[in-house]
């Protein structure tokens, strides 16, 4: 197997970890460094840890798995994920399977402009201050390109200048200034913040009045990823149920997000499942993902659904759109070995395709959430899983692990002390030692 022609790895679940790690290796063709970061229980050293973040007193670890399956625009694609939740690549893996039959997903990314948000408060006259900021859009585009010169010399730089009137609380007026900011592959808030400040000066000088927040926005909405599947209805049929059936399920529950916040918030939760698992492997900024994707829910005054479901003609069409700002390059990524070696596996040429990538996995983790729940329910999946969780922290042996979950469900009692107490009973081949 060469290069990553192979996402599509029948039983792979079923592997020890080890045969696992070998032929993800060969799949994805590691070096022997990279080979070794699988292998190494080790996630990182304490001194590269220390230079991550601050007050460093250790290293907290989390599973790094990969998603199986994936086809996005027509290319095969081995998706690392980090996630302590048992279900989440199961269900994507899942998800992914089922979509390729009929072609897997297609996904698009805007370039990757930032906003670099200044307010100035005190203005004299707020709506003329706008206009002379409008008029000097070439000036202050200038200005930014002079902060980061590297950035404009990869091609880059300012993309252009807005300016509003914003009506505050407690009867105050402010002019908010954005600045759309092209930063290439790197998720880029640091640049946007230093971008921000040094750029303050000129538009107070344009405008009148005084900078005070200076910062970057979360609500990355000049940097849209995007993402649709078809679903076949015949190949989406469950033990007892048409696949027609399935998918009108899934559409009605999709017509529930839709309607209603309550649903919506869980709804689009499921789908950062997956987003977040993606963004932590890759050693981007889940929190910001989090931040963009629940304020463009809400973008229309009322907080909705980021996917949509509909039923068409014998086939389930799924469409996402949200904001992905990730990057392919910077401090957290290039400091962090796994991070580097997730990209490798996904074989991401930049910041574009990695975005669209990650609007694919949501778009499937959010179908495989509401086919359990429009069919069998979330908990049946879900718990089988949960169980070896529940077993591994009773103090089970590995080699106790399965026989403990089996019991574990067939008692209906999935909890840590029912777990412990089959452990003491000896019928699993005697007490955890």
């Amino acid at each position: 197997m060469s290069g990553l022609s192979r996402s599509r790895i029948p039983g792979f679940y079923q592997l020890s970890v080890a045969d696992r790690q070998r032929m993800i290796a060969g799949v994805a063709e590691l070096t022997d460094d990279e080979r070794a970061l699988l292998l190494t229980e080790a996630p990182l050293s304490l001194e590269t840890a220390a230079r991550l973040t601050e007050n460093t007193i250790g290293v907290y670890a989390l599973p790094l798995g990969v998603a199986l399956n994936f086809v996005v625009n027509g290319r095969e694609v081995l998706v690392p994920m980090v996630t302590e939740e048992p279900s989440v690549i199961a269900a994507a893996s899942n998800a992914a399977r089922l979509a390729r039959p009929s072609g897997g997903f297609q996904a698009d990314a805007d370039a990757s402009v930032m906003i670099a948000q200044v307010q100035l408060v005190d203005v004299p006259d707020p709506d003329q201050a706008c206009a002379r900021l409008r008029a000097e859009q070439e000036r202050i585009v200038a200005r930014i390109d002079a902060v980061e010169p590297g950035m404009a010399r990869r091609g880059g730089g300012g993309r252009g200048v807005e300016a509003r009137v914003v009506r505050a609380p407690l009867d105050r007026t402010f002019v908010v200034v954005h600045l759309l900011v092209d930063v290439g592959d790197a998720m880029g808030a640091n640049a946007i913040n230093t971008i921000a400040e040094r750029t303050a000066p000129l538009l107070a000088d344009i405008a009148g009045g005084t900078p005070h927040l200076r910062i970057l926005s979360n609500l990355t909405d000049r940097r849209l990823a995007r993402a649709t599947v078809a679903y076949r209805t015949n190949d989406l049929a469950m033990p007892g149920r048409d696949g027609a059936k399935v998918a009108a399920a899934v559409e009605l529950a999709s017509l529930f997000a839709e309607a209603d916040p309550y649903r919506a918030a869980t709804h689009n939760k499921g789908i950062m499942n997956g987003i977040d698992a993606v963004a932590l492997a890759t050693g981007n900024d889940w929190r910001a993902l989090e931040a963009g994707a629940h304020a463009y829910a809400a973008r229309d005054g009322s907080y909705g659904a980021l996917a949509t479901w509909r039923l068409e003609s014998g086939v389930l069409r799924g469409r996402i759109e949200l904001p992905v700002a990730v990057g392919t390059v910077g401090a957290t990524v290039d400091g962090n070995p796994r991070a580097r070696l997730a990209l490798k596996l996904l074989g991401v040429s930049g910041a574009p395709e990695l975005a669209g990538v990650l609007a694919a996995v949501g778009l499937a983790q959010n179908f495989a959430a509401i086919r359990a729940l429009a069919t069998e329910g979330i908990q049946k999946g879900h718990m089988s899983r949960h169980a070896r969780a529940v077993a591994t922290a009773a103090g089970a042996r590995p080699d106790q692990v399965e026989t403990l979950a089996e019991a574990l469900i067939a008692s209906g009692d999935v909890k840590v002390e029912r777990a412990r107490q089959l452990l003491a009973s000896g019928t699993l081949g005697g007490p955890a030692s």
